[in-house]
């Protein structure tokens, strides 16, 4: 009798208990990921100060004053200002804008092309070796090497179709893009070649799914959790290009002042203005740093073989 009503108990505490779901467990273990979570704080902070903070913070980003030539933070310029007395801290919050845009735009372009191509590899046998060999083809291409080759043959094109900020946008991130999709592949097509022969793809078979719909609803949301890890990893590593292009002066022009822009600008002076490298490259090394943190506690909240 008491065993029964014990029994009777437990049912209706599991009757009541909310249901649980990929997402709430990985967000479960995610909160115990006090480095993740740190770097989230950090990274929300910096896009909400990128985002707001030329509106709070209203001073405009190329005003000329010689009279404030490279002087040092202060109540009145907290970051400091350049050689021509424009205030940094406007244009690194400005240039934030640009530089986060990049990378997230151009990790997007290569996780979309990455996730195509590994699905049709993983799950086509005819298709599998010749997208693998075109793989191989753009992983034997130098990244930085091609990518200064392309700028300098359609910088001037892209201007004059679409401006000289759009266009060098549209070239940046799309360069990017693809130059960084291979890694997605291989990862999307090793986890297809996993799951294709798993019992719930042939169920959806048995029952007269397409190949589409298998891909689309059954196989893809089970690949998402490695994307989504290296989604954020790639998205520091587009910032840091995107401002290795600025640095070398190769990015966008010298009135969008992107944080690697301000890096470029600041070379010549690193003597006399320190500050004007320091905050840039401050911004730049917390950016990437929490990202990457993010990027190991989603790896790790999403691991199924992490429990507890």
């Amino acid at each position: 009798m008491v065993a029964g009503a014990r029994r009777l108990l437990i049912e209706e505490q599991f009757a009541l208990r909310k249901p649980r779901s990929l997402w709430s467990d990985a967000w479960h273990q995610f909160r115990r990921h006090r480095l993740a979570l740190a770097g989230l704080a950090t990274l929300t902070t910096l896009v909400l100060a990128t985002l707001l903070g030329p509106l709070v913070y209203a001073t405009p980003t190329n005003v000329i004053d010689f009279s404030a030539g490279l002087e040092g933070p202060s109540a009145m310029h907290p970051f400091g200002t350049d050689d021509l007395g424009r205030d940094i801290l406007a244009r690194a919050l400005f240039g934030g804008r640009v530089s986060m845009a990049v990378g997230i735009t151009s990790v997007l372009i290569a996780i979309t092309l990455g996730t195509v191509v590994g699905s049709i590899a993983g799950f086509f046998n005819t298709l599998d070796n010749p997208l693998m060999r075109v793989t191989d083809l753009f992983l034997s291409l130098p990244a930085l090497p091609l990518l200064l080759v392309i700028i300098f043959l359609f910088r001037d094109v892209l201007r004059a179709a679409f401006g000289p900020e759009v266009g060098i946008f549209i070239m940046i991130v799309s360069v990017i893009g693809v130059l960084n999709w291979m890694p997605v592949a291989r990862l999307v097509r090793a986890q297809f070649l996993s799951l294709k022969r798993k019992e719930f793809v042939e169920a959806a078979r048995t029952v007269g799914a397409d190949d589409g719909r298998i891909i689309v609803r059954h196989i893809l949301p089970n690949v998402l959790s490695p994307v989504v890890v290296a989604a954020t990893i790639g998205v520091g590593g587009a910032i840091l290009t995107e401002s290795t292009l600025s640095f070398l002066g190769l990015g966008f022009p010298p009135d969008v002042p992107t944080w690697g822009r301000l890096l470029y600008d600041a070379q010549n002076f690193i003597d006399l203005a320190p500050h004007w490298a320091l905050f840039p490259g401050l911004l730049i090394f917390l950016t990437v740093l929490s990202i990457n943190f993010i990027g190991d506690g989603l790896r790790d909240a999403l691991d199924p073989r992490r429990v507890g």
